[in-house]
């Protein structure tokens, strides 16, 4: 396809040396029409597919990375069971990457908060919550559930959020005083390694605490800290049969999701 463009139009889209290929300056202007050409092609194949039944397909998706750690992986066993042709393809990112995926067509849809992100198709699946995660010995991990203001007396490990945070979010619709940020931090593992060392206190959603061994204490807080996960995409009606279908099948399942 790239030779023929290349060939069509006098122009060099890609530049070709022994370590690889790059994007020339014309490529990257033409890169995000190719993408969508892509796409177009794929939703076409899959929806001829489709007419005879789904047999063959690829649902490209991204996701934070505690939905694709501890919801995904169940998912598309149960999927591939009922459609053993359709691969998936999975990449994680914080909102602000995810966003982008889905604006240029990377992937076909995300599994992120409902909160971020105007002018697109969210459909919610589930509600999660989250929840203050402090060191065993820290005094806060003697009470049941943590006032947010607690939380504001430590150093806090942000889960960087990529333009949107729940946690600022909550702190600042409670109406108490910030947190004092000392990392930024994007791995849900490593701000738990952080928290057991005692450099800080986080929140987290309530998933990652369901598969660890770190020596942390998860509680909830007051007021709760939520996120709506939600399937986030620009058209659904326009998205490729497979992703279609799995979305279909997230929705019909979102009751098992824990």
């Amino acid at each position: 396809m790239i030779n023929a463009l290349e060939d069509e139009y006098d122009m060099k889209i890609l530049k070709r040396s022994r370590t690889g290929v790059e994007l020339t300056p014309q490529g990257e202007t033409l890169y995000p029409y190719i993408q969508e050409t892509i796409r177009q092609y794929q939703s076409l194949r899959e929806t001829a597919h489709a007419i005879r039944g789904l047999k063959t397909g690829t649902v490209r998706l991204g996701a934070i990375t505690s939905v694709s750690c501890y919801w995904l992986p169940d998912l598309f066993k149960a999927f591939k069971m009922k459609y053993p042709d359709i691969d998936f393809v999975l990449q994680q990112g914080d909102y602000g990457t995810l966003l982008k995926w889905i604006k240029t067509g990377e992937v076909d849809f995300c599994l992120m908060t409902a909160e971020y992100g105007d002018g697109l198709d969210k459909t919610i699946i589930h509600n999660t919550e989250m929840k203050a995660f402090v060191p065993q010995n820290h005094p806060l991990a003697q009470l049941k559930t943590i006032p947010l203001a607690k939380l504001a007396d430590d150093p806090f490990i942000l889960v960087e959020g990529g333009g949107y945070s729940e946690p600022l979010t909550a702190f600042k619709n409670a109406g108490v005083k910030a947190p004092n940020v000392k990392y930024r931090i994007q791995d849900d593992y490593t701000i738990m390694a952080m928290v057991e060392a005692g450099l800080g206190v986080s929140i987290l959603s309530e998933l990652v605490a369901t598969r660890t061994n770190f020596k942390v204490v998860c509680r909830p807080t007051s007021p709760k800290v939520n996120r709506p996960v939600a399937v986030v995409c620009r058209d659904k009606q326009t998205l490729p049969i497979a992703s279609q279908y799995f979305i279909d099948f997230l929705i019909q399942h979102k009751n098992k999701l824990v």
